[in-house]
């Protein structure tokens, strides 16, 4: 039960209790339609617009020198460059980007660190008790995206930033974000096809919800994209007579050997236009000539540029976490030079960022191998680095939500990491422990109850892998003899290592065997128990299909 106060007409909540009541109210602004059903507010921009007024924000938008960015991949990286170069300029900087994995203050970060508790707390009560003073039967409380963008909008206004970095949530045209009048300047990441139930079905469509966000008189930059993308994007610029330069990936040369903060080919794309961003922003805040005074070439980037790109960091995008056994002296995130369980994980739930995420694994789990060979493992028995690379077993860890089409996901991703000589031992599907109905904060606790739980989803996933493997659909229902209450919940450890599969998972043994386990915290338990029972284990685990799994898994990690 909340236990507000009330301080010089301001209500307020204790401390002990704030946090986890601010959650549940902000939990109380998801709609309940379902993920992919267009939203039930037709006039979007003209609520934001109030509920600005009501928050007299409307005014000091136009100061917060903003930086908007759309696209269907790449977008959250891009601010992130943004910000860090910027930050590394010695600008104040506030970046908005979404979804959170572990806690909803991610969302907000103040000079690159999420916003602490204290403020959040401060912003938070004050732009919902506003609000919530101020419903009508007109005005409702805004549903979840609004109320967060709002809330960002109050945060960098109230902590003073110099540059404000924004990514748009959906689309872009018709999004909550699309309610700033005069950016700075704008960027357009990769298109492709996601979110067709809501932006439409061909790259033109989604092109043309995403150029939705240029403004008159206000540059904007792009990426090469695919000449349907690109014929709509240039087009919107002509009407509004707009410069757009189209930014061309970096290549090594460029930056010097660089090696950015976020890995993968793709991010060269990302980097690119964030270095045209800034270079923009800097010009027309009036900062450019200051600092560099015209002496920048394209060929030789200002060491602050080079320092952001370097720096940067976004959870969840390409991460690897090096976690082991659980045992007492290594229970947590831990070095490279413990354990033998590593978490390669990106939130890739697109085709092409899919393609992007199986290049980066391919390339990492490479690299991985190439270390641990330097460090003397097992070389010193006279095995090539091909026959120690051979000895890391490689394990899918895959969810993804019922909007998205797995028949093209897997298949891209297996395809891919082939393509590379790299191949899965295994496959293991899981549902999300976190619910698109309720917003956590990171120290939630994780419900182990298992009652009731429905794996229909994953067993149409581990469907669907099996096809591809078998080539074939498969004629025994793999679901037939999985029971919730049974002992065999778990494949045995001899899962990861026997040729054919255990326990009806698979019906060909020269086919990887795959498995549904009923919950996420089993499936990272089990894992780490096989590594504890088998010494001489390496697993290298891609977590991908979904934000919302990795941060899932972050969360159980650093627990």
């Amino acid at each position: 039960m909340e236990n507000n106060v009330v301080t010089d007409g301001q209500k307020q909540t204790s401390p002990s209790s704030s946090y986890e009541a601010a959650m549940e109210k902000i939990s109380s602004l998801i709609t309940r339609q379902r993920r992919g059903e267009k939203p039930p507010i037709s006039n979007k921009l003209e609520k934001m617009s109030l509920y600005l007024q009501i928050l007299g924000l409307e005014e000091d938008i136009s100061k917060l020198n903003i930086i908007h960015v759309a696209g269907t991949k790449g977008k959250g990286s891009t601010c992130i460059f943004c910000e860090s170069i910027l930050r590394e300029c010695g600008f104040r900087t506030g970046v908005f980007t979404s979804p959170h994995l572990i806690d909803v203050r991610e969302r907000f970060r103040i000079d690159g660190m999420d916003i602490s508790e204290d403020k959040f707390l401060q912003y938070f009560w004050d732009c919902w008790n506003q609000l919530e003073e101020n419903t009508t039967e007109e005005i409702s409380m805004p549903p979840l995206f609004l109320f967060l963008t709002l809330l960002a909008f109050k945060i960098f206004v109230s902590e003073q930033v110099d540059a404000t970095i924004i990514e748009v949530g959906l689309g872009g045209k018709k999004d909550s974000t699309n309610v700033i009048k005069e950016p700075t300047v704008c960027g357009i990441t990769s298109l492709g096809m996601d979110h067709t139930e809501i932006l439409g079905d061909t790259l033109g469509q989604i092109a043309s919800h995403k150029a939705g966000i240029f403004k008159p008189k206000v540059p904007a930059f792009t990426v090469p994209q695919p000449s349907e993308a690109m014929d709509v994007i240039l087009e919107r610029a002509k009407e509004l007579m707009i410069p757009l330069e189209v930014t061309e990936p970096f290549d090594c040369k460029q930056i010097k050997g660089l090696k950015l903060g976020l890995s993968g080919d793709h991010q060269f794309y990302n980097a690119a236009l964030a270095v045209s961003l800034c270079r923009c922003w800097l010009q027309r805040t009036g900062n450019w000539e200051k600092k560099y005074q015209n002496h920048f070439q394209d060929s030789n980037l200002p060491d602050e540029f080079m320092r952001g790109l370097s720096t940067a960091h976004f959870s969840g995008r390409a991460q690897i976490v090096y976690a082991s056994a659980p045992n007492p002296s290594c229970s947590e995130i831990v070095s490279k030079n413990c354990g033998e369980l590593i978490f390669y994980l990106d939130g890739a739930h697109s085709p092409e960022s899919m393609e992007a995420c199986a290049k980066w694994f391919s390339n990492a789990v490479v690299e991985n191998a190439e270390e641990s060979s330097e460090n003397g493992h097992e070389l010193h028995k006279g095995n090539t680095l091909g026959q120690f690379e051979k000895s890391f077993k490689r394990i899918l860890l895959f969810n993804c939500l019922d909007v998205r089409n797995p028949d093209i996901l897997l298949p891209r991703l297996v395809n891919t990491c082939a393509s590379s000589g790299i191949h899965f031992s295994r496959a293991l599907f899981v549902p999300n422990m976190s619910k698109y109905s309720k917003v956590l904060s990171g120290s939630s606790v994780i419900s182990s109850d298992l009652h009731g739980i429905d794996l229909s989803w994953q067993f149409n996933l581990q469907r669907t892998w099996e096809k591809i493997m078998h080539g074939k659909e498969t004629t025994v229902p793999i679901e037939k003899d999985f029971k919730i209450d049974s002992k065999q919940i778990l494949p045995p450890p001899e899962f990861l290592y026997d040729n054919a599969s255990s326990g009806g998972h698979s019906h060909n043994c020269r086919a990887p065997p795959s498995a549904v386990i009923p919950s996420l915290p089993l499936a990272i338990k089990w894992l780490q128990d096989c590594v504890k029972e088998y010494p001489s284990t390496r697993l290298q685990v891609l977590v991908t299909g979904s934000l919302h799994l990795v941060g899932d898994v972050l969360k159980l990690l650093k627990r």
